[in-house]
């Protein structure tokens, strides 16, 4: 549940810690492009959907200055079930793997 303001515009939502809601990325959208704050929750959410399709589809997605998106397969394992130590088998499947850009990665 969010708070009101005083105008028509709603509170942006608590974050915990250093994370950064998807509403505080519209509002900076919004606030450096000179859309609305609905066109560019709209434009956020065409990104998003996008790059969940591509990666659906095993492509790979590049986000120039921020890094690569890509699918990378995993192999079936034996692993041990916490609190019991029982051997059990994992079964292989998909995982979304992430690359740093190099520009990005030598400004942190």
């Amino acid at each position: 549940m969010t708070k009101k303001t005083v105008g028509s515009k709603p509170a942006a939502a608590p974050t915990e810690g250093n994370k950064i809601a998807k509403i505080q990325l519209v509002l900076q959208v919004a606030e450096k492009t000179g859309l609305t704050r609905k066109q560019a929750d709209e434009a956020i959410s065409a990104l998003l959907d996008g790059t969940v399709e591509a990666l659906r589809a095993g492509k790979t997605v590049g986000l120039p200055g921020l890094g690569t998106l890509s699918v990378k397969a995993t192999v079936a394992r034996t692993g041990v079930k916490p609190g019991t130590s029982e051997k059990i088998q994992i079964p292989a499947g998909k995982k979304v793997g992430f690359k740093v850009a190099s520009t990005l990665k030598g400004t942190l």
